[in-house]
């Protein structure tokens, strides 16, 4: 995810595979879904900062249910 650009609606579907996999209460989740409803470059930076310090097993199953 280091090179990887996202935009607000990605992260928006982002937020949705994470409430299914971590919960809606989560605080990526919660990061994620802020940053896609206000696309303000501080809550982008603080949702890729949460997603970055999940575990690479939540991160790789979000991302591949938005291939899905």
């Amino acid at each position: 995810m280091d090179e990887m650009k996202i935009d607000r609606t990605a992260m928006g579907r982002l937020a949705k595979s994470l409430t299914f996999i971590c919960g809606a209460d989560h605080p990526t989740t919660v990061a994620l879904q802020a940053a896609s409803d206000s696309g303000t470059v501080k809550d982008i930076k603080a949702a890729r900062s949460a997603f970055l310090k999940l575990k690479s097993s939540e991160r790789k199953a979000a991302l591949t249910m938005l291939e899905g």
